[in-house]
């Protein structure tokens, strides 16, 4: 050990790239989960938000939301609890003139449903008309304020902005928050339609009149890119550290190589 020590400190340049170098490989492997663990939250801010257990889908729907509806016929003599709620899902374009057009999804609620009642505010309020909606802090950072009025997805009617909140993101897109008869004014339906799915705080059985009741974990799974996200940064860190293992040991072994003249005199 004494040895060692004396070397580093005669060779103070030599150890010292060694040194910059692992530091190099340690903050590329920090800076690429981070940003794993960034995009994966951004693709479940709002399932996380509503504390989701479950979800209730159209059996046909391949476990996506935005795919699910379901009807009066699939909701047939089934009642809803305090922590379960309706929501309904649509992809839209937001426009307001001076403003970035802005990809999202809006999402229908109904105001005596637990999600409605938990929305986490980060300026103004909760939307309570079909002209109103709540949208995630994502807006605010575009320079959208309170007041706005906005279009969706084209339409010649304009919703005004009255709040907006925070984790209100899912599969990366900003969340508008309105009500299910604006969702359904969005998405054109036939008139029996309830809802896109249901979210479950508890555990909940809808397994029958065509519904499937899913974990939180398969439905985050089956947002679309999730996994697949997920996987590609998983073997991107796990190549990195292999290859830094592999870099160490040559430097070590070439190290080695060139002391052992050294090695031979001590002996």
């Amino acid at each position: 050990m004494f040895l060692a020590l004396e070397e580093i400190k005669y060779e103070k340049f030599r150890y010292g790239l060694i040194t910059f170098m692992i530091f190099l490989i340690s903050y590329l492997i920090f800076m690429l989960s981070s940003l794993s663990v960034g995009l994966a939250s951004e693709n479940t801010q709002a399932v996380k938000s509503w504390h989701t257990q479950e979800v209730v889908l159209n059996e046909n729907s391949n476990v996506s939301l935005s795919q699910s509806l379901l009807t009066t016929q699939n909701l047939k003599d089934k009642k809803l609890t305090k922590k379960q709620a309706y929501v309904g899902l649509v992809p839209v374009v937001v426009k307001d003139k001076g403003h970035s057009t802005i990809s999202a999804q809006f999402i229908g609620l109904r105001k005596s449903q637990f999600i409605y009642k938990n929305l986490d505010l980060f300026a103004g309020r909760k939307a309570k008309s079909n002209g109103e909606v709540t949208v995630d802090r994502a807006f605010w950072d575009r320079g959208y304020k309170l007041g706005d009025k906005i279009s969706l997805n084209g339409s010649d009617k304009k919703y005004t902005i009255v709040g907006f909140l925070n984790n209100a993101k899912i599969n990366i897109a900003p969340i508008v928050y309105g009500s299910m008869s604006t969702w359904k004014t969005l998405r054109p339906l036939a008139p029996n339609v309830v809802a896109s799915g249901i979210i479950s705080q508890d555990k909940i059985d809808f397994n029958d009149n065509g519904m499937k009741t899913y974990s939180v974990k398969t439905f985050v799974n089956k947002l679309p890119g999730y996994s697949a996200q997920n996987s590609t940064f998983e073997l991107m860190i796990g190549f990195l550290f292999v290859i830094s293992l592999i870099v160490i040991a040559v430097f070590l072994y070439i190290l080695t190589i060139q002391k052992m003249p050294n090695y031979a005199v001590l002996r």
